[in-house]
């Protein structure tokens, strides 16, 4: 499936928090923790963007998460969700450790 196939934007979260993402109009999948993993991986064949709330994507095993995040395509973006139950990961010391720059 090329870009211009796929959805615009998918958001993988909290029911709260997709009930806002839904007023906006992106499609939304609210998985059990046990099923982060497959549900991303499932947007990412899907959506051009996906969003994920933080508390989900620390269900997901660290080097398919930071695979997925340096992927060129679709964008992934980590989110709090609307509680802030979970810090979002530092995509940038992520990135330094991945080139090994910093350990």
């Amino acid at each position: 499936m090329g870009a211009a196939d796929m959805g615009a934007a998918v958001f993988i979260g909290d029911e709260v928090s997709a009930a806002g993402f839904r007023l906006a109009g992106v499609e939304t999948r609210v998985p059990k923790p046990d099923a982060a993993a497959e549900a991303l991986r499932a947007a990412r064949k899907e959506a051009a963007l996906v969003i994920m709330t933080a508390e989900l994507a620390r269900q997901i095993p660290v080097q398919e998460l930071d695979a997925a995040l340096m992927a060129e395509t679709p964008a992934l973006a980590v989110i709090s969700d609307v509680r802030m139950r979970a810090a979002v990961p530092d995509l940038a010391r992520r990135l330094r450790r991945a080139l090994g720059i910093e350990e």
